[in-house]
């Protein structure tokens, strides 16, 4: 598979909103603009459900197909875990296929990814735990005194090498955007806050570096809990301190431009809970991203299809758009990572690209309290 060079600009994105806004008559508030000037749909693909099997291959080839052929998303995010590795190498295939067509604009897609845990080759014949010793184990990529848990490394050998796996599997020259992922729920309680600090700071290294060379254009924070929790749980990260280690490492220009994380309606704590704490105020993540001017990505919209079977619905909308909507239409996100798969399912949930999102006064309204 050829690599695909090139990387997401701040003009190749607006010059294909321009042109799919007059195709397909999106909103205007469907496009939001990213910390590096990027210009990025309120719907994105995200890659993570599915079996390490040829089929899920095939199916998650399709939807990212199916996704950048519609016109209405650019953003496609997986991680190098998923699936065992299978997730990366399916939207490289997709990716490929599309060049191949003469029908990919690489300046136009924004590509994300993670980096973290362990993640075993799952085509590999030799099987995930022999693969895995055989592979990283038993090499000079990580020392066995990094992991913690049995399967999370932030080492920056261990990050380099990992990069370095996912550009060969989505075939590009360059990712956008490298999340590491998960790593205050996996680490911070087990090596302690300060331990933990050095670490990531020793990761934002490594991510810089990977800037430097043109490998990735930023790096973020993909994270479940520890963004959301209160501030006096095991894993809780702050984000005042997160941006004051990436100033440490990188200065006042450092790559630290995203976050990532669960946000819905049966989950809207990025919303109400105020537990980032700025200068002398209290500001809820979504508050405290954007006075930091991080760009948010939101994970779960539809609570892995519960919202869409047993939701709230509002108005004539379905349960599905309902969903979406709440999703994208929170003051200070991007935009919302669907995972489905099937071309009915894609199709709904991008047909949401075609509507307004709320005013703030509405979903002020929809917002979950208690």
């Amino acid at each position: 598979m050829a690599r695909i060079e090139g990387r997401a600009t701040p003009e190749g994105t607006e010059r294909a909103w321009v042109a799919h806004r007059a195709r397909h008559g999106l909103p205007a508030g469907h496009v939001r603009p990213g910390p590096d000037g990027h210009r990025l749909g309120s719907i994105g693909l995200g890659t993570y459900l599915g079996r390490p099997d040829v089929a899920t291959d095939r199916e998650v080839e399709e939807a990212v197909r199916l996704v950048l052929d519609s016109g209405r998303a650019n953003v496609v995010d997986t991680a190098i875990n998923y699936r065992h590795q299978r997730a990366e190498r399916s939207v490289g295939r997709a990716l490929a296929s599309l060049a191949a067509a003469g029908r990919l604009d690489r300046s136009a897609i924004f590509l994300s990814t993670k980096a973290g845990y362990l993640a075993p080759d799952g085509e590999s014949p030799a099987g995930p735990a022999a693969w895995l010793r055989a592979e990283i184990l038993g090499t000079a990529r990580i020392d066995p005194s990094e992991i913690v848990g049995g399967s999370h490394c932030m080492s920056p050998r261990y990050l380099h090498d990992q990069v370095a796996r996912s550009r060969a599997n989505l075939g590009v020259a360059t990712i956008d955007l490298v999340y590491l992922h998960n790593a205050s729920e996996a680490q911070r309680e087990a090596v302690g806050a300060e331990e933990f600090d050095r670490r990531l700071g020793a990761a934002f290294g490594a991510f810089e570096e990977m800037r430097r060379d043109g490998t990735i254009g930023a790096y973020g924070l993909a994270t479940w809990d520890s963004l959301r929790a209160a501030p006096d749980a095991p894993g809780y990260l702050s984000l005042a301190r997160a941006l004051e280690i990436a100033r440490d490492v990188g200065g006042p220009d450092h790559g630290l431009r995203y976050l990532q994380f669960p946000f819905n309606l049966a989950m809207p704590e990025a919303a109400t809970r105020r537990n980032q704490r700025l200068g002398a105020s209290d500001r809820t993540l979504f508050e405290a991203a954007t006075d930091l001017r991080l760009g948010c990505f939101t994970s779960v919209p539809l609570l892995q299809g519960e919202l869409a079977r047993s939701g709230p619905h509002f108005g004539r909308e379905s349960r599905t758009v309902s969903a979406l909507q709440f999703a994208r239409s929170a003051p200070g996100t991007i935009g919302a990572l669907v995972g489905a798969k099937s071309p009915a399912h894609l199709s709904e949930d991008l047909a949401v690209a075609t509507l307004e999102p709320w005013p703030p006064a509405e979903f002020a309204a929809r917002l979950p309290r208690g």
